[in-house]
């Protein structure tokens, strides 16, 4: 039997040294064969159509035309699956993300100060394998009526959410008093940025507090939250060591920091720590579902979103065994079905929902009181 063709990527960057470290990161894994390099846009389209590569792997700060400009045309024109790599900065991160919204797979950190490529080169092979399994939307105009991030300012992204599924005061009156250990627990990885904001835009305030990890570069997680933050009906923010979780409030790991949840006694404190990384990551989910305590998961949800890997899967068996309602997103809304497959195959996950019914899952159960999956 003949070998498996390998990932065929095209490298897009105006620094020949950037170009040069991709490459051969990229190297080091036979099932990648780097095909080309580009310095700008108009030369990679020409690459594209002589080449025709399976990933791009893009800069955002380019000269002739910016990289943003770029993946809009290349989504319109030849959809195909890019990795956006971006500088450490406050505008880095908000152009990171708003190419994501455009379509890009995935987002990585463009090494500098204490980043070296060294440490980059299995995150971004992970990357592009995951990238070439990755099922593309298509996102040509303005989401929700945000104001596109200009690719030369750090301006913050204005933004109408929709109407949440069941109103605040709807159900506070269905629910009644909070329970302090009820728990929203939430894992993705590869297209999760587009699906956690897809699930929460649809919550209403007045939920139990939610505890996200998604797989994201360190800087970027914050402009992540913020963007969350103007979109949603409660308060998203970046999760801080001690931060205590309250009803109405999702914290986001910080990208680098593992998130762990500890019972207080009067409610559950977030932990941060920089421990080992788990499956290639830090933040993990498996550390954050492992990590609930054994009293609170007959009161938790917890569920994993799109993702490649087996990151969660453990996690959310133990959760499960333990009493807490949990769920995997379904292969046909994943963007790439890895993570959530390996949840349902592992037994982790109860069901296996579309992704534009995961809120409406959140909010019935959340308003069943008491939890059914709660023991007495």
């Amino acid at each position: 039997m003949a070998p498996p063709r390998p990932i065929r990527v095209l490298v897009v960057d105006d620094s020949a040294v950037v170009r040069r470290a991709v490459t051969d990161s990229l190297r080091d894994d036979p099932s990648i064969l780097v095909v080309g390099t580009a310095g700008d846009p108009y030369v990679a389209k020409t690459r594209i159509e002589e080449l025709s590569p399976d990933v791009i792997t893009l800069d955002i700060e380019m000269p002739r035309m910016d990289g943003l400009t770029f993946l809009r045309i290349l989504m319109r024109e030849r959809p195909m699956p890019v990795i956006v790599m971006s500088s450490l900065t406050q505008a880095g991160s908000q152009q990171a993300l708003e190419a994501l919204r455009l379509g890009a797979v995935d987002v990585l950190a463009k090494p500098g100060g204490p980043y070296s490529f060294g440490e980059l080169g299995p995150r971004l092979q992970l990357a592009v394998k995951a990238a070439a399994r990755a099922r593309l939307r298509r996102q040509e105009a303005p989401l929700l009526g945000a104001t596109p991030v200009p690719s030369t300012t750090s301006e913050t992204v204005r933004a109408v959410a929709p109407t949440p599924i069941i109103p605040a005061s709807r159900l506070a009156a269905a629910s009644g008093p909070v329970d302090p250990r009820r728990i929203i627990l939430l894992g993705a990885s590869t297209g999760g940025t587009e699906a956690l904001r897809e699930v929460l835009v649809r919550l209403p305030d007045g939920l139990p507090p939610i505890a996200i990890v998604q797989h994201i570069p360190a800087t970027f997680s914050r402009a992540f939250a913020d963007r969350l933050n103007t979109l949603c009906a409660f308060t998203v923010r970046e999760a801080a060591d001690g931060d205590m979780l309250t009803p109405g409030l999702a914290l986001v790991a910080p990208g680098n920091f593992h998130l762990l949840v500890r019972w207080t006694g009067a409610g559950h404190r977030v932990e941060l720590n920089s421990g080992p990384q788990v499956w290639h990551q830090r933040p993990a989910v498996d550390v954050l579902f492992k990590s609930l305590p054994e009293a609170s998961a007959p009161r938790a949800i917890a569920g994993v979103l799109t993702g490649m890997g087996k990151d969660g899967a453990e996690g959310l068996l133990r959760l499960r065994r333990g009493g807490a309602a949990t769920f995997a997103q379904d292969e046909a809304s994943s963007v790439v079905y890895g993570m959530p497959r390996e949840a349902w195959e592992q037994g982790g996950a109860e069901r296996q929902l579309p992704l534009d019914a995961v809120a409406e899952h959140l909010v019935r159960l959340c308003h069943t009181t008491p939890p059914t999956h709660a023991r007495a």
